[in-house]
């Protein structure tokens, strides 16, 4: 578990430190910035969303196979 915990740890200082960069680099305007952010953040989830839920077809489906 502390390996998972140091992972999730280090994406988070990771994404931290990548905003701030892109904050203080980005051309864009502050609310063109935010919005951008927010959109590749739903993009984001909703592929996490979907590979998740491939993820538990393929294993239910081999969970019906050994039954």
């Amino acid at each position: 578990m502390g390996k998972l915990l140091g992972l999730v740890l280090g994406l988070a200082v990771g994404a931290a430190i990548g905003t701030a960069v892109v904050v203080l680099v980005s051309p864009a305007t502050g609310d063109k910035l935010i919005a951008n952010i927010k959109r590749g953040y739903r993009e984001t989830l909703d592929d996490a969303r979907r590979a998740s839920e491939q993820r538990r077809a393929e294993l239910e489906a081999e969970l019906k196979i050994r039954r």
